[in-house]
């Protein structure tokens, strides 16, 4: 099965690729068709993050271990994308770059049968130039937390006693 994904910069302007590329291709595959569709080197560290319909960051899927040891790690190059992207989990967040913070949001659009004689991956469609800095991101806090009632509790803390 070929996988058709659009894979989105998080931009205000509209920047994406369309990219076609088989289902049991590895997630570095996936990686380097992603790398090489938005002209970049593919030299830095990258990540696929797994995330729920609303975007919600949740597993890690790493190009490199760099755990020292201390936990498991689910690497690229030993995950499938079959086993990842799927018609319930639709949807992954991928960042390139960890000093820039090139963020993109990538959807699984369609599933299709492999045409015969076809090359993969592929690109189906480029929309937008990659901007020569990555988007500024916005780290906000929601507006309607309530510090006051979340914290409320610190006489059980035990600051005092515990305190160096």
């Amino acid at each position: 099965m070929v996988y058709k994904i659009r894979i989105i910069l998080d931009a205000k302007e509209d920047i994406f690729r369309d990219i076609e590329i088989e289902a049991e291709s590895t997630m570095e595959d996936f990686h380097n068709a992603i790398t090489q569709a938005f002209g970049f080197m593919g030299d830095e560290m990258a990540s696929f993050y797994t995330c729920d319909d609303n975007w919600n960051q949740q597993e890690e899927i790493a190009l490199f271990d760099m755990s020292e040891g201390n936990e498991s790690v689910r690497l690229m190059n030993e995950t499938f994308l079959e086993d990842v992207l799927t018609r319930e989990h639709p949807k992954m967040i991928y960042v390139y770059d960890f000093l820039s913070m090139w963020t993109f949001f990538v959807e699984l659009a369609d599933i299709v049968e492999e045409t015969e004689g076809h090359q993969y991956p592929n690109v189906l469609f480029s929309f937008g130039e990659l901007p020569d800095t990555p988007p500024e991101k916005t780290f906000e806090a929601d507006p309607n937390f309530d510090f006051d009632e979340t914290f409320d509790r610190y006489d059980d803390l035990d600051f005092e006693e515990n305190w160096n």
